[in-house]
């Protein structure tokens, strides 16, 4: 019964992806996200400030050029103006250029060439050829190809980080909730302190419309919080004298004193934010698909850019005809939109998911969502209520009344956090029954607890531990459907049990309707009795029902679930569960609160809200199949404008000037980037 406190440890291999590397964006009490955070944005200004230029500067260069003169029909050239285009060009090749170069320099260094190689390679072509033009090869310069081509690529690279710091302003904004000071309690003094000063058993106080700078438990007074950026919760939680409450949650109109649980460092706030950030950079399946595309990608740009050149070359055009086809193609070519078709659409749905109380540890689990079959819940605070109130409590002995049946439980129940637990202790609060003193605890796994009382062994069971030892019940046990039922041993004698009703969710009926419309089968998977599982069941319409089983036997039930080819998903406190969850297909660790534990899950519910799990599941299928129509997108755009880039309708009038296909590309990044900030949670 005992339920155990874990601390949230997560391991995150790390992207190496390189176009999210210049484009991550991260602010924070976090040192590190921070100092990244503010260099994105220093690099959205520096390529804002290098567009700026560059575009001054191509006005004369378009207007100094031969071709564009040609074209226009006039003749503005005079006595030294190829040296005038030339020294203005060097300065957009060379500062415009820049991060270009210096990409394509590092990623020659780190032997992974991609999208600033290409780029660096095509703009690096184009100018050491205009230069030879203008100190004496026969040929037309493009000068103006050039420029036109480091303008549209800068443009581009600006809005595309912009479009990604808009992909990742969700977890900039769960940043931003913690605040940076606290006003801490000091013999009945006020003093403001940092947050990041706060240790274990400070007193802090909270006034009303603040933010709660720390975890921790309510000392004196009473007020409704609201917690929706951080849960998910829309409604504001009443806390009083003794509950828990979450830094970065919003205070209302009363003002509460709060005992602080832990340093800011591993407060629920900092968990979430490096649980988003690692998930943000992990990689799935899909990630990985769209990384070796990016990677052939590059490969066909090279190998068909020069094999353009070739062809046009050999074939009788001009020399600066072929350079012109192999740059068109190379700059065409850039896996930048298949780049960033997964890494964008990770970043918003990580970050909203942490919004809305999903909060995704293992991506290829988040995306697996939208395979499952079935769906194995587990009863207590998660299809029901999970506050568990005494209805009964009953002597099987004429020798103990019903307070000293409870008294005796509650010495035992003390040490415990499951919800039973919390019914028998709340009712032996309202008897003002002095609890005893228990030694030698032992939790009987899945079965109960059991402890010396007052010299006396004692033991709250399950039905299932009697029927194991075969213990009978005397006639006067009467429990009805709905109730959960725990029975007293003293001495190994059956003395009493205490019965409890937990209610089930209102949200819970909705949830297995929606299910169902999804062609998703709910399973009840309990250790409780059979009636109860068999009410809750027929009054949820689940597909079926399994009680009274350990936890060992919930993993068996899985894995005979998978045998009949199922992909099942299982739900469960992370603790209890922890066998199942690791072997379903997808683990969801729910009603974990502020303890985001479960490291055998893949995804972490905060609420126990079994809404929350059909959202889930939704906005994997969702996430998918944004994944699917920018990959689509980014590569189906390779297909149609490659084959323009070099050439191919060339006879029919139809050709792409480099500049062109700098914009095509620009505008496939766009799209890509548009089509993933357009993710939304469903509720």
């Amino acid at each position: 019964m005992k339920k155990e406190k874990k601390v949230l440890q997560k391991k995150s291999s790390k992207s190496e992806h390189p176009k999210m590397d210049h484009s991550k964006m991260k602010h924070g009490s976090n040192p590190s996200m921070g100092h990244e955070g503010h260099n994105h944005a220093m690099m959205i200004t520096d390529f804002k400030k290098r567009f700026y230029v560059v575009l001054i500067l191509t006005i004369p260069i378009m207007l100094l050029s031969e071709m564009i003169q040609q074209f226009i029909g006039v003749n503005w050239q005079f006595t030294g103006s190829s040296y005038i285009l030339f020294a203005l060009s060097s300065i957009v090749f060379f500062y415009g250029g820049w991060p270009f170069l210096k990409g394509w320099v590092d990623e020659v260094k780190a032997k992974n060439p991609g999208m600033m190689f290409l780029i660096g390679f095509a703009i690096t072509v184009a100018y050491a050829y205009s230069v030879a033009v203008v100190f004496g090869l026969a040929g037309m310069d493009f000068f103006w190809e050039l420029a036109t081509l480091i303008l549209i690529m800068l443009l581009g690279h600006w809005i595309e980080m912009k479009s990604i710091a808009g992909a990742s302003k969700e977890l900039t904004l769960l940043v931003q909730l913690m605040p940076s000071d606290a006003h801490m309690v000091m013999s009945d003094k006020v003093h403001d302190v940092k947050t990041n000063t706060l240790k274990e058993n400070d007193v802090i106080l909270v006034k009303p419309g603040e933010k709660v700078a720390a975890d921790g438990i309510v000392l004196d007074g009473e007020s409704y919080l609201n917690e929706s950026m951080l849960t998910g919760e829309s409604k504001p939680v009443q806390k009083v004298k003794g509950d828990k409450v979450i830094a970065g949650a919003i205070n209302g109109s009363g003002s509460i004193k709060v005992t602080v649980s832990h340093a800011a460092k591993d407060s629920y706030l900092s968990q979430v934010i490096k649980l988003v950030d690692d998930a943000q950079k992990s990689k799935s399946q899909t990630q990985l698909l769209a990384d070796r595309a990016a990677k052939w990608l590059t490969i066909i740009a090279l190998v068909f850019g020069v094999g353009t050149f070739l062809y046009w070359y050999l074939t009788g055009q001009t020399l600066a005809f072929a350079m012109e086809r192999m740059v068109t193609v190379i700059v065409i070519c850039c896996p930048h939109a298949l780049g960033l078709a997964v890494p964008l659409v990770v970043a918003k749905s990580t970050a909203l998911s942490a919004k809305n109380g999903l909060l995704i540890k293992n991506r290829t689990a988040f995306e697996n969502s939208r395979k499952i079959t079935t769906i194995v819940f587990d009863k207590t605070g998660t299809l029901t209520v999970g506050k568990f109130e005494v209805s009964k409590i009953v002597s099987l002995q004429k020798s103990m009344d019903e307070n000293e049946i409870i008294r005796l439980a509650s010495a035992l129940e003390l040490q415990s956090e499951h919800p039973i637990a919390t019914g028998i202790l709340q009712k032996v609060k309202e008897l003002s029954i002095k609890i005893p003193k228990a030694e030698k605890f032992n939790a009987i796994t899945g079965k109960g607890v059991e402890a010396s009382v007052e010299n006396k062994k004692v033991a709250v069971v399950s039905p299932g531990f009697l029927k194991e030892n075969k213990i009978t019940v005397s006639e006067g046990f009467k429990a009805n459907d709905t109730e959960t039922v725990v029975f007293l041993l003293v001495d190994d004698v059956l003395v009493g049990y205490i019965a409890l009703s937990d209610e089930i969710r209102p949200e819970s009926a909705e949830a297995i309707k929606t299910l169902k419309q999804n062609n998703i089968k709910s399973i009840l998977l309990t250790g409780d009795n059979n009636k109860v599982a068999a009410s809750v069941s027929k009054a949820l319409g689940m597909d079926s029902y399994v009680a009274e089983v350990l936890p060992h036997q919930k993993l068996e039930k899985i894995k005979e679930l998978q045998g009949k080819g199922e992909f099942v998903a299982m739900t469960g406190d992370g603790v209890n569960d922890a066998p199942a969850l690791a072997i379903a297909d997808v683990g969801i660790a729910v009603g974990s609160g502020s303890d985001i534990a479960a490291e055998t899950a893949g995804i972490v519910l905060v609420n126990s809200n079994p809404k929350d799990v059909v959202n889930l599941i939704l906005f994997g299928k969702a996430t998918y199949r944004k994944m699917i129509q920018n990959l689509i997108w980014a590569t189906g755009y390779n297909v149609v404008a490659l084959p323009l880039a070099a050439g191919v309708l060339y006879n029919q009038g139809i050709l792409l000037s480099p500049a062109a296909g700098a914009v095509l590309m620009t505008v496939s990044t766009v799209v890509v980037a548009i089509n993933a900030s357009l993710l939304k949670v469903k509720g």
